[in-house]
């Protein structure tokens, strides 16, 4: 691949185009940045050039600035590694530049590209341009001059409101609000961007330095209402991520100081927030989601994914009918069958209500979902799954019913048909146990909603074909997932690893601290909610389904409590009955109920287990690691046992499939940034008070004395790298 460059060339008319090159998305890599700077100064020097076009190459302006720099960044622990941009380029040589300069946009603007473009005298675009300033999402504020610019030309409000939530427009949008000066087609783009920079030298047109303007800012008074409306906002969305408020700090100074304090400030705030934790994290599962696609022996031996136009989903529950809005809406025509009429008609409403509900939302228009519905055939028997390319099972976890399912499946459908299970628990090999078909037998296992959350976690037996591995790696990306490839366990990656986060909460209970204190502290550390509001969520019956699993599969270091029978035997059942350890009233959010005191008492009784019956006294601090760090422990096993391909891959599936706060980097890395030693000394402590619940793995023990990170590859020679 050629090197990323910066091309001049200069017209008869006297325009010299500038030229990003960097595929896929003209990253503004060090080398662009170098070769913006000798371009720019070159043609400023020339005689021959009277106005200048900055452009990108194949149909983008430019993504932003290349984030590998943030990770060397990282890595080295030196801020010095970022190029000056903001003040030696953006104003010195562009904004103040003597000769006119304007943006050609075409396709998309993000970040330092729109930052380049508003440092330009004017901006012409090519229709559906994408426009924003993500850089809130990786930790950061906008480092180029975007706090002080785009206030400038679009509005205060506006302006906050597309940093602040990384919304982008477009720029048939951005024209109406005056960051684009004209909208033209792609063919016309260059011609109109030459003709309207000579405008501008020929002062036909005005020569505008967007970070001098403030007819947009409104007054002072009014400013500071509106920041003053954004910070409490910033503060409910975004508690514990201080690029924010940084970012609000930072349009405030250039508002009463003006612009130039602004873009210095901006700098300074800049270079803070990359070096801090939240940074670190947030950059770093940007990172390791795009590392989810390469899996070795997979995607790497020249292999092609076949195309699957057809699926069957065979029960219509919550997790089938989601999963089938999850392919209708995507493209993908689905058969999905049903026992009886009654609940065939029940799983199709459910779908339709899907549907409904993103047009009610605003995130599908009536159109699309109308040719989503028309790609949905509801079915009662197998005569249709003559040419499907890929059969979903998504009845109840029941390892008979599922084994006569795919008995049935192997007959039913074409030999190249994949045959997958949104099984939770259940292993594989149990599943496809009575077939001849297991390489074609892999777990798909979404989580709900399906056609909501993200994650798609792959699960692969060792008999299941590389082909067929590719393929559903493929469709999770086309229906917009992000598939990680898992190995098979009770549990596999993401279960197995959070089975410890439920029963360390029912344990804590026992100890005698409060429920709802519980579930505080998991939401003040970032999770959106506590581990007693999803009991109550995901319903008592499924808690004590998959508590029997994993009590059957680890009873060595599983915390058995009376708790959920105790809700149950009471006639509660969490949300699904509007009783739980919260009351459920329509229009408000959940409260606790304190009608549920007596039974948590109960259950104490009857564990027994609190030091000298007494409870026992935590701060916040340690019932979060009393919570998380048997997770850590657990997320060891996997790591050593080969279930995942590398340890970012479950900080991934933590972030996408448990919420885990993206900003702490998922479950390993923030373990890695606790201290693998702290992790193991605190769980030996509560190991020796409490129990081998606690007990730290033998994994974490050897990583935690040698001083070895958690994430640091396993080595080849484990026993168990045959799972995957």
């Amino acid at each position: 691949m050629a090197a990323p460059r910066v091309t001049m060339e200069v017209g008869n008319d006297g325009v010299a185009i500038i030229t990003l090159i960097n595929p896929p998305v003209n990253a503004l890599a060090i080398p662009i940045v170098a070769g913006l700077k000798d371009k720019f100064e070159e043609a400023t020097s020339r005689d021959d050039v009277k106005a200048i076009v900055l452009t990108g190459n194949g149909g983008r302006f430019s993504g932003g600035f290349d984030i590998n720099v943030f990770q060397k960044v990282h890595e080295a622990g030196d801020v010095s590694l970022m190029p000056d941009v903001s003040v030696e380029l953006l104003v010195n040589l562009i904004e103040d530049c003597k000769k006119p300069i304007v943006a050609a946009v075409e396709g998309l603007a993000l970040g330092g590209g729109l930052e380049l473009a508003m440092g330009c005298h004017a901006r012409i675009a090519a229709p559906k341009s994408q426009l924003g300033l993500p850089e809130l999402t990786l930790g950061v504020i906008p480092g180029f001059g975007g706090t002080q610019r785009l206030p400038r030309l679009v509005g205060l409000s506006k302006a906050i409101e597309m940093m602040l939530l990384s919304k982008s427009i477009t720029s048939e949008e951005g024209w109406k609000l005056g960051l684009i000066d004209a909208v033209v087609t792609s063919e016309e783009l260059l011609k109109v961007s030459r003709l309207w920079a000579l405008d501008i030298a020929a002062r036909r047109k005005p020569w505008i330095r967007s970070l001098h303007r403030t007819d947009k800012l409104g007054s002072l008074s009014e400013a500071r209402e509106v920041l003053k409306l954004a910070r409490l906002q910033a503060k409910k969305t975004a508690p514990n991520m201080p690029q924010h408020q940084a970012c609000l700090d930072v349009i405030e100074e250039g508002i009463i100081h003006g612009g130039y304090s602004g873009v210095l400030k901006e700098a300074k705030v800049f270079k803070e927030l990359v070096m801090l934790d939240t940074s670190r994290g947030l950059v770093h599962v940007f990172f390791a989601q795009r590392a989810t696609s390469k899996v070795p022996n997979i995607t790497d031996i020249g292999l092609k994914p076949r195309g699957v136009r057809k699926v069957a989903v065979i029960g219509g529950g919550l997790m089938g009918s989601g999963i089938a809005t999850a392919h209708i809406l995507n493209n993908i025509y689905v058969v999905l069958k049903e026992v009886n009429s009654e609940y065939l008609l029940k799983g199709i409403k459910t779908i339709e209500a899907n549907v409904r509900g993103l047009v009610t939302r605003g995130k599908l228009t009536q159109d699309k979902a109308n040719n989503a519905l028309k790609m949905l055939k509801g079915v009662l028997d197998y005569s249709e799954f003559k040419d499907v390319d890929m059969v979903i099972e998504a009845v109840i976890e029941s390892v008979p019913l599922k084994q006569k399912i795919f008995s049935e499946l192997e007959k039913a459908c074409p030999p190249h048909c994949i045959l997958a299970t949104n099984t939770s628990t259940i292993d594989l090999n149990l599943v496809g146990e009575k077939t001849s078909s297991e390489d074609r037998i892999i777990g798909a296992h979404f989580f709900s909603p399906a056609h909501v959350m993200p994650l798609l976690e792959i699960v692969r037996t060792e008999r299941t074909s590389a082909q067929v591995i590719l393929d559903l790696m493929t469709v999770g990306k086309i229906i917009k997932k992000v598939p990680v490839v898992v190995g098979n366990c009770t549990g596999f990656a993401v279960n197995r690893a959070f089975f410890p986060y439920s029963q360390s909460a029912r344990l804590l209970v026992s100890l005698g601290v409060d429920v709802f204190r519980i579930d505080s502290a998991i939401r003040s550390f970032g999770l959106p909610i506590g581990p007693f509001q999803l009991l109550d969520l995901a319903g008592y019956g499924v808690a004590a389904a998959t508590s029997k699993e994993f009590d059957k599969a680890f009873p060595d270091r599983s915390f058995q409590s009376p708790l959920v029978d105790l809700l149950l035997k009471s006639g509660r059942n969490g949300k699904a009955n509007g009783k739980g350890l919260y009351t459920y009233e329509k229009g408000s959010k959940p409260k606790p109920d304190p009608s549920v005191l007596p039974i948590i008492e109960e259950c104490r009784r009857l564990s027994n287990i609190m030091p000298g019956g007494k409870p026992i006294s935590v701060t916040e601090k340690e019932i979060v690691e009393m919570i998380l760090f048997p997770v850590v422990n657990e997320s060891c096993r996997v790591l050593e046992e080969g279930i995942v391909v590398r340890a970012s891959d479950l900080d991934v599936a933590s972030v996408l499939g448990m919420s885990f706060p993206s900003y702490r980097g998922g479950i390993v890395f923030w373990a890695d940034a606790v201290g693998a030693n702290y992790v193991y000394t605190s769980l030996k402590k509560w190991s020796q008070l409490y129990g081998n619940f606690f007990k730290p793995s033998r994994f974490l023990e050897e990583r935690a004395t040698k001083g070895i990170p958690l994430s640091a590859p396993v080595s080849s020679s484990s026993t168990s790298r045959a799972r995957l």
